[in-house]
């Protein structure tokens, strides 16, 4: 991409005010939540991964590690493969079980803890608090040049398809919704986004339960 989109003064503005505002409130749940990473499972307590930010610029995306030490990432990039070739919903493939998972991991995971991370990322400029998912390298690589206008906007924490759906929709359908974003992104939506954030995420985690109650008499592992 030969353009490279500047980060809004709004949205960096309001990036770093809600961020340093909340600081006396995630900082010590982040300290409590890498003790208990410490205390299930050896190694680190931060998984990174390159991933695609405003503009195509690549960075180092940061999350708590869920998974166990050497896990490999290979099963759940063949899966990210596979639902961008389908027109199946977006559904995280441990909703079906995934030994690799350290305890508390599946909770991480469901209720967006194990991002909690990425407010670092927020406060060096690489990502902001709404925007597209971080896209990975090989996603980035299949985009088409429609694709490529969600690079527009710098990638979130959370966003307009976390808000709408999210594991219910199809991969076309969230490109599309990062896309209307990146052509749309305001203060105000940006706000609206955020306020409809902690809903989105209660409604995720009882949707998951629910699932994962029904899968266990119904379901197949995918993997």
């Amino acid at each position: 991409m030969d353009h490279f989109p500047e980060f809004p003064l709004w949205k960096r503005t309001l990036d770093l005010v809600c961020v340093l505002l909340s600081l006396p409130f995630w900082l010590p749940l982040m300290g409590l939540i890498a003790l208990g990473i410490k205390l299930v499972s050896p190694g680190p307590v931060f998984f990174r991964q390159e991933r695609i930010g405003l503009g195509g610029r690549r960075f180092m995306c940061l999350k708590f590690r869920s998974m166990r030490v050497n896990a490999g990432t290979a099963v759940h990039e063949n899966y990210l493969k596979e639902l961008m070739q389908s027109n199946r919903p977006m559904t995280k493939l441990d909703e079906s079980g995934d030994h690799r998972l350290i305890p508390s991991g599946r909770f991480f995971r469901a209720t967006g803890l194990d991002e909690l991370p990425q407010l670092f990322n927020v406060l060096r400029g690489e990502m902001s608090l709404v925007g597209p998912r971080p896209c990975t390298l090989r996603e980035f690589e299949s985009s088409r040049l429609w694709k490529q206008k969600r690079f527009e906007a710098p990638p979130g924490l959370t966003g307009y398809w976390q808000v709408n759906g999210k594991n219910k929709t199809t991969f076309r359908q969230m490109i599309a919704m990062d896309v209307w974003y990146a052509a749309h992104m305001s203060l105000g939506l940006d706000l609206l986004i955020l306020l409809r954030t902690p809903q989105a995420v209660v409604a995720q985690v009882f949707e998951r339960r629910n699932g994962a109650r029904a899968g266990r008499v119904t379901s197949e592992p995918i993997v």
